[in-house]
């Protein structure tokens, strides 16, 4: 089963985003921009503090399948060009 939203002809892609070093999660919706905005119209993106709180946090949205994507503000830091993220489809 694939969960893709689509909104005013543009493909939303259920997503969560994981940074290094930090202790949240953040869940969304990814469009083809790569901009990151809420499941909902009225709220704003989740955040949550595991994996799998936002598998669940997904879960009772009826979503089943998400990309995950981890990202590293490392490189910048170092004065290099960001690193593509690491992105991969999960299914819970």
């Amino acid at each position: 089963m694939t969960n893709t939203f689509i909104n005013n002809e543009q493909n939303l892609t259920p997503t969560i985003i994981c940074v290094a070093e930090s202790t949240h999660y953040l869940v969304g919706k990814v469009d083809s921009l790569n901009n990151l905005m809420s499941l909902n119209a009225e709220k704003e993106v989740a955040v949550t503090s595991s994996l799998t709180e936002a598998k669940n946090y997904l879960r009772k949205q009826n979503i089943f399948t998400a990309s995950l994507e981890f990202q590293s503000a490392y490189d910048e830091m170092c004065g290099l060009d960001a690193a593509q993220p690491c992105r991969q489809t999960i299914t819970f």
